[in-house]
């Protein structure tokens, strides 16, 4: 019998929201709030345990309750292999590829690629490929997975629940940009930390321990299954369900896919994506941004424990739910024919957990709901932004900037609540797929064109393009295939009609594939283009990160020196400058207005020329304390080498 929540359970969300709300709200009223790097960036000033937990907290959102735990309980613990390789990627992040964001003084991805390989059309173009993925990829595997805990455990409308989390999220996102997302990110990964720790302990003593999780998983299969050997490939846990390491023919996750083809989507989700990287770019100095990700990796280590353990779990405890074997009695249970392992982490929490307790883990949800899309938000209206707008509008002024960040989040919130008939359409099992699957159609070329921006100076705009191009139409074919003609259920007795591209080759073998015909595009083109002068790579690759000039634009390239955030006022007004501009407004709608849009009526502060100069050098500089620095590189060393022994020995 499922627990309903009582009056505890709904105090706990009660006081979650709030707090979350004063943290949100309270940062917002921070200065530098009024201009593009005070709103896109945190005034560039972020500490470094504020980043890394946002890092953390923008990665774990509801999917890694819903996703990551049901696979387990399906496969066992190879899921665990897209938690630890992880670690390394963010090592990276750190050590490589932020140093050249910071040295060029971009803030957005699109923005880098203008600067190393010219032009305007890569812009635009990985500029509206970004929003189409966060529209279509990122929020629906939110809100689907968000709908899914929350209705098991609310008994809501859908839509009521969405709505009720998007507008809280969005009050304090639109109002403090950065800043507020990355103080209620450090709020929230301590919730969902101690409230996924609290699930972990207690669903492990349940169970009898480790040695009773050994023993019981292997036989945690319904009676019909274990009665008829008919049921056997569907019902039962896999034969190598405690190895990370598959087979590369017959494994979930076969091994060379997960060693070369996660590779690729690994590089692009840690090293390449706005949501991740703008963190990182939002430090005071490069050796925060380091800390920051060696503290993201660290606790990317504990997702074996905090979701891949449970979902085992609740498959031995609610074995008949969880485990069901046909089509038939899947779709009685959870109205899905595929199966009903995503529910496996809520099921754990309503059936296991005691009164108050349930109502903690539902904040640990919303802390990872919210969280997930108040970063997403945040740097989609940072690209709409600095990516777009400004290319249509080069004159624009700071308070117009402000306000169009603004209204991008809330036509990204209509969107989203828009898309929810199509989510509550599709079936679970088909839904998982394409979030799994998708990015190996669509971001594969992307890995492949940061990698040679960053390390082959030959790459040119040319072959960056058609490259891209190559990539996009074979990514597309590969996921036309795949749509066209949907797996056999498990169980079903159809015959799988799929082409044999599809039903033979893992989307993460082909991602391998990709990742070599885009190569191969951009060099051949690269190679037979005019190469980009010398002068114009200066601080736009890793060989050239510490030039002393700055890369030299084309007039085409140049941005109107007025509006370029790398020359934006970041310095702290004095408290007579906010006092002035806080008393002088008479009028509560206007101060309402100008508080919501990041707007002032005080007239903007002339800057030098040499204070720009000062401004840009400090805001691309790669110096940190030397000492600091030598300890980061220790613990970078030692978090590598912890997470090798762990793939080792559970491999």
């Amino acid at each position: 019998m499922v627990e309903k929540l009582v009056w505890e359970d709904y105090l706990t969300i009660g006081i979650y929201f709030a707090v979350v709300l004063a943290v949100g709200i309270g940062s917002s009223c921070r200065p530098n709030r009024g201009s593009a790097a005070g709103y896109f960036l945190a005034g560039k000033n972020m500490h470094w345990i504020p980043i890394g937990a946002s890092i953390y907290a923008s990665n774990i959102g509801a999917p890694m309750f819903i996703g990551l735990a049901g696979t387990a309980a399906a496969m066992g613990f190879s899921v665990t292999i897209y938690e630890w390789h992880a670690v390394y990627f963010l090592i990276l992040l750190g050590w490589v590829f932020v140093p050249v964001y910071v040295a060029c003084g971009a803030y957005t991805m699109p923005e880098y690629l203008k600067k190393r390989l010219g032009g305007r059309r890569i812009r635009l173009y990985s500029s509206v490929l970004s929003l189409v993925e966060y529209i279509l990829h990122n929020i629906s595997a939110e809100i689907y997975s968000g709908a899914i805990f929350m209705q098991a455990l609310l008994g809501w409308n859908i839509y009521l629940c969405v709505i009720v989390i998007l507008a809280v999220t969005a009050v304090y996102t639109i109002a403090g940009g950065l800043a507020s997302v990355i103080y209620t990110d450090t709020l929230q990964t301590v919730v969902l930390i101690v409230g996924a720790t609290v699930v972990t302990t207690m669903s492990l003593i349940d169970v009898g321990g480790w040695e009773g999780l050994m023993t019981k998983y292997p036989l945690a299969a319904t009676n019909y299954t274990l009665a008829n050997q008919s049921f056997y490939e569907c019902g039962m846990p896999r034969d190598d369900a405690f190895h990370i390491w598959r087979s590369a023919t017959t494994g979930d996750i076969p091994w060379p896919g997960a060693l070369i083809g996660l590779t690729t989507l690994g590089l692009f989700t840690w090293c390449q994506d706005q949501v991740i990287v703008q963190r990182c770019l939002s430090a005071k100095n490069l050796g925060h941004a380091k800390a920051g990700s060696v503290l993201a990796a660290f606790l990317k280590l504990f997702g074996f424990l905090l979701f891949v353990i449970p979902g085992m779990i609740s498959r031995i405890n609610y074995t008949d739910d969880i485990a069901c074997a046909s089509p038939e009695k899947c779709f009685d249970f959870c109205g899905n024919k595929a199966g009903c392992s995503n529910l496996a982490y809520p099921l754990l929490v309503l059936r296991l957990l005691p009164a108050g307790i349930r109502g903690l883990m539902l904040a640990a949800l919303l802390a990872a709901l919210m969280s997930s899309l108040t970063s997403i938000f945040n740097s989609a209206s940072s690209i709409v932004t600095l990516d777009i707008w400004r290319q249509f509008r080069r004159k624009a002024s700071e308070s117009e900037l402000m306000v169009v960040g603004r209204l991008t989040i809330l036509v990204l919130i209509g969107v989203s609540i828009l898309w929810l008939p199509i989510l509550q359409q599709s079936q679970g099992g088909i839904l998982w797929f394409y979030l799994q699957a998708v990015k190996s159609y669509l971001v594969v070329p992307w890995c492949m064109l940061f990698l040679l921006a960053f390390f082959w100076k030959r790459l040119t705009e040319q072959g960056a393009f058609w490259g891209l191009m190559v990539g996009l139409v074979v990514g597309l074919i590969r996921m036309g295939l795949d749509f066209a003609i949907r797996a056999p259920y498990c169980g079903s007795g159809e015959t799988d009609e799929r082409f044999s591209i599809v039903a033979k080759v893992d989307f993460l073998h082909f991602a391998i594939i990709l990742a070599g015909v885009s190569t191969i595009a951009m060099v051949v083109v690269s190679l037979f283009t005019q190469p980009r002068p010398e002068n114009k790579l200066f601080r736009v690759t890793w060989w050239t990160r510490h030039a002393v000039p700055e890369p030299e634009l084309t007039d085409d390239e140049n941005e109107t020196e007025a509006t370029h955030p790398g020359q934006m006022e970041i310095q702290e007004p004095t408290q007579n400058d906010e006092a002035s501009s806080r008393f002088s407004c008479t009028n509560l709608s206007r101060y309402m207005r100008n508080w919501l849009c990041g707007t002032s009526d005080q007239p903007e502060k002339y800057i030098s020329p040499e204070e720009k100069a000062e401004i840009r050098r400090k805001l691309t500089s790669l110096e940190h304390n030397s000492k600091w620095g030598r300890v980061l590189n220790v613990s970078a060393v030692a978090l590598a080498t912890a997470t090798a022994f762990l793939l080792g020995y559970f491999g």
